[in-house]
């Protein structure tokens, strides 16, 4: 097995924590241990960094006694414990301590890493109002005269303007600001985050309120995605004086936004949180919202103040350490059924409106579509009769024709005429098998002379055939005609170019991928969106194998002769593979090991799948198979395809191939680049 790609470090996620250490007021020699033994736990566990409590030290609760020489000289102690503990523990460690520097006291921050201080960061900002004092025994980071100071015998940096890298992890940069420091309209972490920290550290104590712990969690996740970063907060627990006050022990580390992890409130003992986080995500995000480099230079003065400490800290790269992270199988598809169902309805929504919005303002009433039976046409076709509802139009106006051809099997036949009727739309049913005849014998084809020779000619004849009805249709009723084609297919070039499904006037599903349209229709189907009425049919339609039923099957057998996932591979891969690859531009490499780890056999419990689709399991080298398919279609076969493709609404965050949005690309460029890093994928 190889150690390189199963390990997390190797795709630069870096394993972090948060320390909620058991404490005692006054106390630094029991706090101090209690804060080593679980940085000696989240060592063990592969993180590169764990962060304890402001304060943590002497607890926060001292009032007074923290100007009692005996406390402070007490601290001491408990740090030099803490750094030389460090020389045995392979991770740096953020601890909190009041210190005295220069006949002042500050509330500290105190960076930890292999037996030495790399740097002291003193509060920005100090609480005096209501319960908080803070004000009466320290003083805050400007008001420090020094940018050194001597600590324990070593000769440290001292100031809030630092940032810390790690030497042997490049995009791992962190910062940190104390407890009231994320409070203020702009915290200290806005401009360290411009300034290039990827991690924002931090050290609260933070008592607890009714109310507070939501708003922490708005106050962090708002932080971690404006800064487009990894965010981790701690705050006192057990231990700390309940004179006046109460302590809830709440950690949490968030990541662009999204919580990766939160601790149990009210715990008895220490506890330590883990989350892997996702450097090279948060780098690329930066990199693609150029608004962030924007703000750099607007606010260059205030970056510019920052210096950077560098030092090692050793990463376990040696050993198969597997990312403990979320990774969803389905991208696209929430897996809670309540965001499941407003993720539905949102994207129905938007596709109903853009359709709504197209007809008004080309004055046109009518749309021609084409119904196959098929997933894609019948989600358009739920659109488009919402989109009539809303303008006040008669469904008759959707012209919906459906055309069988050579290979039309009767169950998708019936199952269009059961559609068109439950929509209550004008449903024609057009032959296209002389039309197609005629073709081919026009062109010289041998099918026309009786020989079975189903080529890629005979299919796209087909293909062409329908979209040229549909569009003279559109012609002859003063009709747009609706495209049906998806995000999917679109990636994968699986359309027919020009003259076929990859042509419309307007197409509502362009941005929506298979693994969504699904849950769509059943969304549709199960929320009554049409009423009362059986929609039993939608449900079929979910439930029918996806083929584009160009090429006849033996006369006894009911399975389709073709099976669209036997050639581009299956749609739930794929979707997740365009994913990660459009949205993130991650290399083939991570991909599949975000994939394996997605995919791999876990307890369903603890990682909640879609309910409606088979947990299927995918070795590594079915994940590599698929995904060299996906490449090679993506990057090199189909780009053509997109170039030209018809007007349609952007839905999703997870982007859109539309040249006019999200992608732009060259339609001769080469895959060779992203099949050579695959090979770096092993096959187990």
């Amino acid at each position: 097995m190889s150690h390189s790609f199963h390990n997390l470090y190797h795709h630069d996620f870096a394993r972090v924590a948060v320390g909620v250490p058991r404490c005692k007021v006054a106390d630094p020699l029991f706090n101090a241990a209690q804060t080593i033994a679980l940085a000696e736990q989240a060592a063990a566990r592969g993180a590169v960094l764990v962060a304890f409590p402001e304060l943590g030290l002497s607890a926060y609760t001292c009032d007074d006694l923290f100007h009692q020489r005996a406390l402070l000289d007490s601290v001491l102690q408990g740090l030099a414990a803490v750094v030389e503990a460090s020389t045995r523990i392979p991770a740096a460690m953020v601890v909190g301590a009041p210190l005295r520097v220069d006949h002042q006291l500050f509330n500290c921050a105190i960076v930890v890493a292999g037996g030495a201080i790399r740097g002291v960061v003193p509060k920005s900002y100090l609480p005096n109002y209501g319960e908080f004092y803070e004000a009466r025994q320290f003083s805050a980071a400007d008001e420090a005269i020094a940018t050194e100071m001597t600590l324990l015998g070593q000769r440290v940096p001292f100031g809030a303007n630092q940032l810390f890298e790690l030497e042997n992890l490049p995009l791992f940069k962190f910062h940190i600001e104390v407890c009231e420091d994320v409070w203020v309209p702009i915290p200290p972490s806005s401009f360290a985050a411009l300034a290039g920290a990827t991690v924002l550290v931090n050290l609260s104590a933070s008592n607890i309120l009714v109310g507070k712990s939501d708003y922490r969690h708005q106050l962090v996740g708002q932080q971690s995605a404006r800064c487009i970063a990894a965010y981790l907060y701690s705050s006192a627990g057990r231990g700390e004086s309940t004179t006046d006050l109460a302590w809830d022990g709440q950690a949490l580390i968030y990541e662009n936004g999204e919580m990766l992890a939160e601790s149990e409130r009210f715990a008895d003992e220490s506890h330590l949180i883990f989350a892997d986080v996702d450097l090279e995500r948060m780098s690329r995000e930066r990199m693609r919202t150029t608004t962030f480099g924007q703000s750099a230079r607007r606010h260059r003065d205030e970056v510019q103040q920052f210096r950077t400490v560098r030092f090692p800290v050793e990463v376990p790269t040696h050993r198969v350490l597997p990312l403990e992270r979320r990774v969803a199988r389905f991208p696209y598809v929430p897996s809670n059924p309540a965001v499941r169902d407003k993720r539905c309805m949102e994207v129905y929504n938007i596709q109903v409106s853009a359709l709504v919005q197209r007809l008004s303002t080309s004055g046109i009433k009518k749309v021609v579509i084409g119904v196959s039976g098929g997933l894609d046409s019948t989600h358009a076709l739920l659109v488009c009769a919402k989109a009539m509802d809303r303008l006040g139009l008669p469904r008759a106006n959707i012209i919906a024709a459906t055309m069988p051809g050579f290979a039309t099997s009767s169950r998708t036949l019936d199952q269009a005429r059961a559609l068109m009727q439950f929509v209550g739309c004008t449903a024609l049913e057009v032959d296209i098998r002389p039309s197609c005849i005629q073709m081919l014998k026009d062109i010289g084809h041998p099918y026309s002379e009786g020989k079975e020779e189903y080529d890629i000619t005979f299919e796209n004849v087909q293909a062409g055939e329908r979209t040229n009805h549909l569009f003279r249709m559109a012609n002859h009723h003063n009709g747009i005609v609706i495209g049906t084609g998806d995000l999917s297919e679109l990636a994968l070039g699986w359309c027919t170019y020009g003259v076929g499904d990859h042509m419309s006037h307007y197409n509502v599903n362009a941005s929506v991928p298979k693994t969504l349209i699904t849950h769509l229709v059943r969304w549709v189907a199960e929320s009554k969106q049409f009423g009362d009425v059986n929609s039993s049919v939608l449900l079929a339609v979910v439930n029918t194998e996806i083929s584009p039923e160009l090429v006849p099957g033996k006369a006894d057998d009911e399975a389709p002769a073709q099976i669209t996932q036997n050639v581009i591979g299956p749609y739930e891969l794929q979707d997740f593979n365009l994913y990660y690859t459009l949205r993130f531009g991650f290399a083939p490499s991570k991909v599949a090991f975000l994939a394996l780890h997605a995919w791999q056999d876990r307890d369903v419990g603890a990682w909640p799948d879609d309910e409606h689709v088979a947990r299927n399991q995918y070795a590594l080298k079915d994940i590599k198979h698929n995904l060299g398919i996906f490449l090679k279609r993506f990057f090199q076969t189909s780009q053509f395809k997109r170039t030209c493709v018809p007007n349609a609404p952007k839905v999703g965050s997870g982007g859109s191939l539309s040249p006019r949005g999200d992608w732009r690309a060259p339609s001769d460029s080469e895959s060779a680049a992203w099949l050579e890093n695959l090979k770096t994928v092993p096959d187990a």
